[in-house]
């Protein structure tokens, strides 16, 4: 790809992400699902005006700014953290993931749907986008405790996510009659990829607690925190264990350990946004509209049922966790968004069960395409709801 058209194309999506962040302030639509909008518009689509080679470079990018993300939720679990929040984070976490999945399971089985599809589909409706979540936070300026918790639930929804897959393509595989993975196989891969990838994290967050800041005292430098950040990430895909869990936990290790500063995460803060709009332009961009077609009836109930699923499951959630109304009525709502992670579910199911790789990735796709769209939208809904109904310092 010639370097003038790489700088140009660059150029304009950055200049794109400015106009949207003023767009975002004085519309209804927050600025990911203008990016999304405006990125389907220059896409192949309709417009066709992205190299390819530029889209070609766009799992980097979003491997990139998936781990900035990372290291940024993994500021919310600090220690104060934990002692006000971790019993809302962890019901409303685990409950949203249960209901959803299970809520979407009988609706499909209802429906028709043959039982190992059904469980993979209801395992992938569980995932949702940090991507999105952290940033309609950030676009809102919300410190409130509601977006606090929000953060903190999305922060381990992954977590919860991976293991309910792993145990769904267990039950398919023996389903389906085959031996090449047991329990005990997956439980095998749940601890090296889960665990293997807090011990990464850990073993990088921990000296980065002490060793950060001491150049210029107090105060890191930005190639300190990317260096920890991308370093992070490389080893994790080394050796296989997932990296958004280890940017999280390294995170989480500086945050809480990092006495002598926070400058980290402020560093990171000031250029996540270019890395943000870079994959919300390209991921507008590949986005096939005409998916949105092919849904069908089962495409319809898996997207009611997520959405039914989603409201149950963080209004249950925050039930058992003794918060108030307002926080029960509004939690379902802000983890609609879905993104990145149910595709990379949806892939790696179709590979292990190639008879239903078509409707799989077929129903996938087009509602991720749905819920990216909409999904942003009904988490700044819920954000704006709650800053205005939730007490300060209250859940």
């Amino acid at each position: 790809m010639p370097t003038d058209e790489f700088l140009l194309t660059l150029g304009g999506i950055l200049l794109l992400g400015l106009a949207t962040d003023v767009l975002g302030q004085r519309s209804f639509l927050p600025r990911v699902t203008l990016l999304l909008l405006f990125g389907t518009l220059i896409g192949k689509q309709v417009f066709d005006l992205i190299p390819p080679g530029f889209t070609t470079h766009f799992d980097v990018i979003a491997n990139m700014t998936l781990l900035l993300v990372g290291f940024l939720l993994g500021e919310k679990i600090t220690h104060s953290f934990r002692q006000r929040m971790a019993r809302a984070v962890f019901w409303v976490s685990l409950l949203a993931v249960l209901v959803t999945s299970g809520l979407v399971l009988l609706v499909l089985l209802l429906a028709g749907v043959e039982l190992p599809l059904a469980i993979l589909l209801a395992c992938i409706a569980s995932a949702t986008a940090p991507a999105a979540t952290v940033d309609v936070v950030l676009e809102s300026s919300s410190d409130s405790p509601f977006a606090d918790l929000l953060l903190g639930v999305v922060a381990i929804d992954d977590a919860w996510g991976l293991i309910l897959f792993s145990l769904g393509l267990a039950m398919v595989m023996s389903l389906n009659g085959g031996v090449d993975h047991s329990l005990a196989d997956t439980l095998l891969y749940l601890l090296r990829d889960i665990g293997g990838a807090t011990v990464l994290g850990a073993a990088i967050g921990l000296p980065a607690a002490f060793l950060t800041g001491r150049i210029r005292d107090g105060q890191p430098v930005l190639m300190e925190a990317l260096g920890l950040v991308f370093l992070c990430g490389g080893l994790a895909m080394q050796f296989d264990v997932s990296f958004l869990i280890s940017a999280m936990v390294m995170g989480a290790c500086v945050a809480a350990f990092a006495r002598h500063h926070d400058y980290p995460f402020h560093a990171i803060r000031h250029i996540e946004w270019p890395f943000m709009s870079l994959f919300f332009v390209l991921a507008g961009a590949m986005l096939e509209i005409a998916a949105l077609k092919t849904l069908g009836l089962v495409g319809l109930l898996y997207i009611i049922s997520r959405i039914a699923g989603k409201l149950a499951g963080g209004w249950l959630g925050s039930t058992v966790a003794g918060c108030r109304p307002v926080v029960r009525r509004w939690m379902g709502l802000a983890l609609l968004p879905q993104a990145g992670v149910s595709i990379g579910m949806a892939i790696i199911a179709a590979n292990q069960f190639p008879d239903y790789r078509q409707p799989l990735l077929t129903l996938i796709i087009s509602a991720t395409v749905f819920f990216e769209i909409i999904g942003p939208v009904c988490t700044r809904m819920a954000l704006k709801a709650t800053r205005q109904q939730l007490p300060i310092d209250s859940l």
